[in-house]
């Protein structure tokens, strides 16, 4: 499983240290904690630990630790004996059974109860569990990932998450980052993800215009490449031609960004908004000339490979025969 196979796509030279980073670890058998905001591919930095690793012939048990209630944690990782409680009808191994010589990944570990935290201390250090109502130990033979979009060394000193357990999950560690801080990563990522639209909608020609393409590269994703799947996947099918322009996604965002206070420098504001009237400008001229860069770069009054520069500068679309030429 290569990391284009696990979604994980980028070129930045910061994301190329976290693919790094995770090959690396993906061949270390010991816990890994997996760090970062929301929507920043946590899950998918796990799957690839599993399955880049000795461990990818083997299960991979995906847990949402939010979901697990204290009455029912035991039962839900350890498992139960057929009668231990009411509704109990009959056995059951439990998550870290199914996970049984693989990898046991704990999503949002933050969110853990005291009485869950106090469970999962006690498996990591023994690697033993027994089951709800039996009687003998059960050997573990598992990987654990966990993953958090919290501090989890400031909980510890809030006293919300065990200092000994955060000992434990913090042995390896790989940091997540944001999209705003991966360079070009995201028009990267949109062409990806909008040629798997293409192959799995059967609608081959439909493609980000140079338009929806500047507001890719732009726009400071908060939310990080689920939002950027979440934006691509609207606009692609609601477009009514083969162009995507994610103009509608254009007018809100903008708009809730604007909103909000800004805490650039002068001279980081006007950076920002220059370089934001050349990548409309070119963009338009584009379209204008249908991707004709001699002809674009003609009406803009600048030399051609001038004009070249900018339009892969900002990841712009052009006629392949004219970037050539």
């Amino acid at each position: 499983m290569s990391p284009q196979q696990s979604h994980l796509v980028g070129s930045s030279e910061l994301f190329q240290q976290v693919l790094k980073r995770l090959h690396q670890l993906a061949s270390i058998d010991a816990t890994v904690l997996v760090t970062g905001e929301s929507g920043t591919g946590k899950e998918l930095a796990a799957r690839a630990l599993h399955y880049l690793g000795q461990f990818s012939e083997k299960p991979f048990i995906p847990v949402n630790c939010g979901a697990l209630s204290d009455s029912l944690l035991e039962s839900e990782l350890f498992g139960h004996e057929r009668g231990a409680f009411t509704d109990a009808k009959q056995s059951y191994q439990g998550l870290v059974g199914e996970a049984q010589n693989g990898t046991l990944f704990l999503d949002e570990i933050d969110t853990l109860t005291a009485k869950g935290q106090a469970a999962l201390l006690r498996f990591l250090q023994e690697k033993t569990y027994r089951r709800v109502g039996g009687q003998g130990q059960h050997q573990a033979n598992v990987r654990l990932i966990a993953a958090c979009n919290a501090d989890l060394e400031a909980l510890v000193g809030q006293g919300r998450f065990r200092q000994d357990l955060w000992y434990r999950l913090n042995v390896l560690n790989l940091v997540m980052p944001p999209l705003r801080q991966r360079e070009n990563d995201a028009v990267e990522l949109a062409q990806t993800y909008v040629k798997r639209l293409q192959s799995q909608y059967q609608q081959p020609h439909r493609h980000l215009s140079p338009e929806g393409l500047c507001f890719i590269q732009d726009y400071h994703w908060p939310g990080n490449v689920r939002e950027l799947h979440s934006l691509l996947l609207r606009e692609f099918l609601l477009c009514d031609g083969d162009e995507m322009h994610c103009l509608e996604s254009r007018q809100l965002l903008t708009t809730a960004a604007t909103s909000s206070p800004d805490s650039d420098t002068f001279k980081e504001a006007k950076a920002r908004a220059v370089a934001r009237f050349e990548r409309d400008y070119v963009a338009r001229l584009l379209t204008q000339t249908g991707g004709n860069i001699s002809q674009a770069a003609r009406l803009a009054g600048q030399d051609r490979s001038a004009f070249g520069k900018l339009v892969r500068k900002y990841g712009l679309q052009a006629r392949e025969s004219t970037l050539s030429s």
